[in-house]
């Protein structure tokens, strides 16, 4: 047998699967970092509206940890059960978003004054549900209404 007469070899296919189980473990780790970056902020929201949802609107107050331009009063007329939002028997939480340079996460949820929640063919229902947004900051979790962007 001569050098000219010599078998080829074979290419190997372990650097091609090493390659490609880097990029998958890559891209996991991208979907999940996209899918759970919001989560102690929507956790947050979660424990809040839980409160409300229970009637405790002194845990819920305590949990927002206002700052002295927004009182209990002012809280209960927003939050209550005849504020604005309120009485918040059953809610949703539909976005999380942190804007661009932004120290905290605006979570949208929409809230409904009946438990459980409404179906999509009770219109009558259906139409007392309100869509709040609020800021979560990402330090404390202290909660405000979000700033005019």
């Amino acid at each position: 047998m001569s050098l000219l007469d010599a078998q080829p070899d074979k290419p190997k296919r372990r650097p091609v699967f090493a390659w490609l189980g880097a990029v998958l473990v890559m891209l996991l780790a991208v979907l999940l970092w996209y899918n759970f970056r919001f989560l102690p902020e929507t956790r947050a929201a979660n424990r809040f509206f839980d409160a409300l949802v229970a009637g405790d609107t002194a845990q819920a107050y305590k949990l927002w940890q206002p700052g002295a331009s927004y009182p209990m009063q002012d809280f209960l007329a927003d939050w209550g059960p005849n504020g604005y939002y309120g009485p918040v028997k059953s809610y949703r939480i539909t976005r999380a978003s942190s804007p661009h340079g932004g120290s905290g996460v605006i979570v949208t949820v929409e809230v409904s004054p009946f438990a459980p929640w409404p179906s999509r063919e009770d219109l009558e229902k259906s139409r007392r549900t309100k869509v709040v947004s609020v800021w979560i900051e990402t330090k404390d979790k202290s909660f405000s209404f979000p700033p005019p962007f």
